[in-house]
């Protein structure tokens, strides 16, 4: 694979794993769902590997590799990549050329592989356009230790977190595939902080069993006449946070005899 590649995901997102546009691609390489799915991404309510660094990259390797087999010519490949393989074949057979710079195509692609040679020249020479960076001005080198988590129920991220001796941030900062508070039943591979890994185990494998033992004694079964806002003041606790615990926004609606994650203060 072309190295001059991987300036594309800087031309798409900034590097941000939460980007998002106005057409759904979201992640660090911008893909839609469809397209995601169709190169290995795992996409549902759950998780998001379009926010993957690594899994995206993965999958970006693999679409770039289709469409370079299709158009000919990396430079039209990084051209369909933007706009869709699709709409540039389109163009291509309306035109009758295949030189990307003979082509007049919309503006964003016209101009995208002119603004993947300024990134390159930027960071390839920042001090020659004016930025002056030292070393405690570039972020750090990303690192992690790879642990396999086995689920045996939905575990709430703030135990992981717990086992590796971390914050829920942190977690959620190197894992961003993950949406919202929980991990789903069953097997994962999750990045903690470097150092964290030894133990981890033991300390995640006692964590889940007092959670599950405890789980019981903080559910509550829903009573005719409730909403989330008495039961909330009931327990003293705040709305947000029971609706975080539930997975449920303000307009959903709860059910006698529904039972509800509660976690009274103490």
């Amino acid at each position: 694979m072309p190295d001059d590649l991987k300036y594309v995901a800087i031309a798409e997102s900034a590097l941000r794993a939460h980007a998002g546009s106005s057409q759904g691609a979201i992640g660090f390489w911008q893909f839609v769902g469809a397209t995601g799915q169709r190169y290995g991404l795992t996409i549902n309510s759950r998780i998001d590997e379009r926010r993957s660094l690594f899994a995206s990259t993965r999958a970006a390797i693999l679409y770039f590799k289709a469409l370079h087999e299709e158009m000919g010519s990396w430079t039209l490949a990084a051209a369909a990549y933007n706009m869709g393989e699709k709409g540039l074949l389109g163009e291509i057979l309306a035109q009758d050329t295949m030189n990307y710079y003979h082509l007049y195509l919309p503006l964003e692609t016209q101009q995208f592989l002119f603004r993947i040679l300024a990134i390159k020249l930027i960071f390839s020479s920042p001090a020659r356009y004016g930025f002056m960076l030292s070393k405690g001005d570039l972020y750090p080198v990303l690192s992690f230790d790879r642990v396999p988590v086995k689920c045996p129920r939905e575990i709430p991220i703030k135990t992981v977190a717990q086992a590796a001796e971390t914050r829920f941030k942190v977690i959620k900062d190197l894992n961003p595939e993950i949406r919202g508070y929980y991990l789903a039943k069953g097997d994962h591979e999750i990045l903690i902080p470097k150092g964290a890994s030894p133990g981890f185990q033991t300390r995640f494998s006692r964590l889940v069993k007092d959670f599950s033992q405890t789980r019981e004694s903080r559910l509550y079964v829903v009573q005719k006449g409730d909403n989330l806002s008495t039961i909330a003041q009931r327990h003293n606790i705040p709305i947000t946070a029971l609706m975080i615990w539930n997975r449920l926004n303000s307009r959903d609606p709860i059910h006698p005899g529904q039972r509800l994650i509660v976690h009274p203060q103490e």
